[in-house]
């Protein structure tokens, strides 16, 4: 079957989910929308996809030994693989946000505590740079405030520095990515309203006494049902086409409307995709490494389960058309997620349409390549640096299409800023043996941990070994 459920449920509520680059999936919620679970201290969980069992790391402690509450934080890769989670909860009704950061180190499965931040964000987007130092932004503060001055985190030594305030007050969670410039793009998605902002440009200055410069960018029909949308770097990253499909508007209705812009153009608009055949908000998009993108889960209105959408849809960039796929057996709605395994599977996860409705079943689909003769990398090195050529050595393939890295996920809310698919260059290849270069611009690839995927002419991927970049 196309769709199995596990057959161990989830022991936490699974708000956030990031692929390790061990190959587990970490979880976490904190106390997982419930006020009742406030000093829940083990509001994390780990993963271990082959057998599915599960570790539970224990949470950080606060000054008056309380485990802080990780529930909504922001949370993406840091160059040697550890995730960086900043922020989360403070209060409930009202919400108010942590100042304190965190990080998770996949080796020891260990939580640890790192430098604060200068205000508390819940609800905030964090995006790693070209130079590996990460980006956050938006989130409500520990006064329950929209919190508009960026920071940017470097990892050593650890601290954060801080922009002035934006000119836009960007929405929770908005939907953000690192273009080949350096620059970074927020595509018109967020969680809840939008605050007035469209889809713009944000162009970092070196000092962070100077404003972030924006440039709008124009174009994006039904711009109104930009809450919980999903938006894609499309395939490959070095093209720099962002899509944005479904979403909900004020009323909480869902669209099938899909939007794609070309961020090469001196004046980047967005211009009509192919719509979806179904309409989605609270909806997952992952990127595959066949270079088409797999839409799963949300429903035609807010969090309505008897109005779910359950049945997956793939796009494909080179023809814009849309493939309807198999039906899962659970509903994703708000709090859910999913993201790409090494085996080229997709993992969904969580769900929480009302407090305490927590959904803990996970279920994995696998797409059409999985039942194929797929290629199988026999032999690839363990890092790789800008613009250099290595050589993979390969079988059952007698040709090859792509050489891809694909950044592993780590979402929540629909918005997921770390998953990218960079191609290599290929050289040559020959009696099994590849050899490829990386691209020299970091941008397009920040460093990390990547999965290393061959694809071959027929579209199949293989399994992926794991490369750091940088």
């Amino acid at each position: 079957m196309p769709w199995q459920v596990t057959p161990n449920n989830a022991p936490i509520l699974p708000i956030h989910g990031a692929l390790l680059r061990t190959g587990k999936v970490f979880f976490f919620a904190g106390s997982g929308n419930d006020p009742d679970n406030w000093a829940e201290e083990k509001g994390s969980a780990v993963w271990n996809v082959s057998n599915n069992t599960f570790a539970r790391p224990v949470t950080p402690l606060d000054g008056g030994g309380i485990p802080f509450d990780i529930f909504c934080a922001g949370q993406t890769y840091l160059a040697d693989g550890r995730v960086l989670v900043a922020g989360g909860t403070l209060a409930y009704d009202p919400f108010e946000g942590l100042e304190a950061a965190f990080l998770f180190d996949p080796s020891t499965e260990k939580w640890t505590q790192t430098a604060s931040m200068a205000h508390g964000r819940w609800y905030p987007t964090l995006v790693t740079l070209g130079n590996g130092d990460i980006f956050a932004v938006s989130g409500t503060d520990e006064n329950g405030n929209l919190n508009v001055r960026p920071e940017v985190y470097k990892a050593s030594p650890a601290g954060w520095s801080a922009y002035p305030q934006t000119t836009s007050y960007f929405p929770l969670y908005p939907h953000l990515f690192l273009l080949s410039s350096g620059k970074i793009f927020y595509s018109g998605g967020y969680m809840g309203g939008s605050n007035g902002v469209t889809p713009r440009i944000l162009t970092l200055p070196a000092n962070f006494n100077q404003t972030i410069t924006e440039q709008a960018v124009g174009g994006l029909q039904n711009a109104d049902y930009g809450n919980q949308p999903a938006s894609v770097l499309l395939p490959p990253a070095q093209n720099q086409k962002v899509m944005i499909m479904g979403g909900g508007n004020g009323s909480d209705d869902a669209t099938t409307r899909a939007a794609i812009v070309d961020l090469t153009a001196a004046n980047p608009t967005y211009t009509p995709a192919a719509s979806m055949t179904y309409a989605r908000m609270h909806c997952s998009a992952v990127l595959l490494p066949d270079h088409t993108v797999f839409v799963c889960g949300g429903s035609t209105h807010a969090q309505d389960g008897n109005r779910a959408t359950r049945t997956g849809e793939i796009y494909n960039p080179a023809t814009n058309t849309w493939r309807v796929v198999e039906t899962a057996t659970v509903n994703r709605l708000y709090h859910s997620g999913a993201l790409l395994l090494p085996d080229g599977r997709v993992a969904t996860f969580g769900g929480n349409p009302y407090r305490t409705g927590n959904e803990m079943r996970l279920e994995i689909y696998s797409p059409d390549y999985m039942s194929q003769t797929r290629p199988q990398i026999t032999s690839s090195p363990s890092t790789v640096a800008y613009g250099q050529q290595i050589t993979i050595q390969v079988s059952q393939t007698p040709n090859v299409k792509w050489v891809s890295l694909v950044r592993p996920a780590a979402a929540t809310h629909s918005c997921d800023t770390d998953q990218r698919v960079v191609d290599f260059t290929i050289n040559s290849f020959a009696n099994n043996t590849l050899t490829v270069t990386l691209t020299n611009n970091r941008n397009i690839a920040p460093p990390g941990y990547y999965m290393l995927f061959v694809t071959n002419q027929s579209g199949v991927p293989s399994v992926a070994n794991w490369i750091k970049v940088g």
